[in-house]
């Protein structure tokens, strides 16, 4: 099973008894090929409160570019079926031994469940994956092509949702939902990188990479340097410990203005017989509402102002999970994003404040594979003028690894 979803499986929402340690292993000549994934689905009930009027609630009725769940046609309810924050996955892994050297690909797709359009075919699939990596225990390894982010990669894969729903999963059609991104950690997103991580020293790791900039602003913006994200981690006896950093620059053509996005996090997961409990935070400026590469000060939510002043933010997010008896995880976890008004910006400005969210989940191993799954979301959004929106939801479905 590839790296990323061997870590999602891993990252601590079911036992490990209920899932799969690999995919389809197939002997081929001198590879070894891994064929890995799951396919899963949620149907999705959300009531949401009508946003207040005020100069912070745009045409959609989201307030200032929160993640809460807004009205439609003045309609308090909604439903989707969708996948979940995980998107459903097939993924194909070579590894083999050449010339003294571990060396690997992995190329992966991610259908959806469902589309909103008459025919139920529009919405585009993901294509997140295309690396290489070669090394060897003795003195590390390095990837090159597109994974995860380095940057709070850790965090979304120790979140509870990551199996399940999280925030934003009230409107049909969605590729994947936000679990808690935006509101407990920033989503690391998928980057082109050339990465480097040490071999495993008694415990502690680090990587370092050079990663595609991904801009956010369009095509009036460029970033003429590599962003730059690293992390390092160490094992303890009843967990791990992280942290992790990136480093973005945007410069914007038409003015020659430009603004730097650096964000820090420390995180750590301990684990006491059959109870788990993660605790996370990250601080940074010029970041946006939901990602690291948000780049954009056009937005209310993005990561500078109309005058590229950057705007600071921090959040983070705590959780913990218990099995019981059945086999069954439960689960509670807060998570909470915030971003400060920029210099020359007013509480009168349309800027988002904060994002919380409050999710109760319960993850049930139906066999070594499928996973039923139901959650609870709470998720409030607010402004720097005082306007507020919530939402609750409600989702039922089913999580298959392979």
């Amino acid at each position: 099973m590839n790296k990323t979803i061997k870590l999602a499986v891993a990252g601590a929402v079911l036992s490990a008894a209920s899932m799969a340690n690999a995919g389809i292993i197939i002997p081929a000549g001198e590879w070894t090929m891994d064929i890995n994934g799951n396919v899963n689905a949620f149907a999705i009930m959300t009531d949401a409160d009508a946003a207040q009027t005020g100069a912070g609630v745009g045409a959609s009725g989201v307030v200032a570019n929160g993640i809460a769940t807004a009205q439609v046609f003045g309609e308090s309810k909604s439903s989707a079926l969708n996948t979940g924050l995980l998107p459903s996955w097939l993924g194909f892994t070579g590894t083999t031994r050449q010339n003294d050297l571990d060396v690997s690909f992995t190329i992966s797709f991610q259908p959806n469940a469902s589309s909103n359009d008459g025919s139920g075919d529009v919405l585009a699939p993901l294509n997140r994956q295309a690396f290489l990596t070669f090394g060897d225990a003795s003195w590390g390894s390095v990837k090159m092509g597109k994974d995860l982010g380095i940057f709070a990669g850790d965090a979304i894969l120790s979140d509870m949702t990551l199996l399940g729903v999280g925030g934003a999963g009230g409107r049909s059609g969605t590729q994947t939902t936000l679990g808690g991104i935006g509101a407990g950690y920033l989503y690391p997103a998928w980057h082109g990188q050339i990465a480097y991580t040490t071999p495993n020293m008694n415990g502690f790791q680090a990587t370092i990479g050079i990663t595609n900039p991904d801009t956010g602003g369009g095509a009036t913006a460029n970033q003429d340097r590599f962003g730059i994200e690293g992390k390092a981690s160490y094992a303890l006896p009843m967990g791990k410990v992280w942290v992790s950093g990136a480093s973005y620059n945007l410069k914007y053509a038409a003015t020659n203005q430009d603004y730097d996005m650096n964000v820090l996090d420390i995180g750590t997961t301990i684990n006491v017989g059959n109870a788990s409990v993660t605790a996370y935070f990250y601080s940074g400026s010029g970041i946006g509402q939901t990602s690291t590469n948000y780049l954009d000060n056009t937005a209310a939510g993005g990561g500078a102002s109309a005058t590229f002043d950057e705007r600071d933010g921090d959040g983070g997010m705590v959780q913990a999970t218990y099995v019981i008896p059945t086999g069954t995880k439960l689960g509670v976890a807060y998570g909470l994003n915030r971003w400060d008004l920029a210099d020359g910006e007013t509480s009168a400005s349309a800027v988002l404040d904060e994002n919380n969210r409050w999710t109760v989940g319960a993850y049930h191993p139906l066999t070594k594979h499928l996973n039923l799954v139901a959650e609870f979301n709470a998720i409030e959004s607010k402004d720097h003028q005082g306007d507020q929106q919530e939402s609750d939801s409600i989702s039922l479905g089913a999580i298959l690894f392979f």
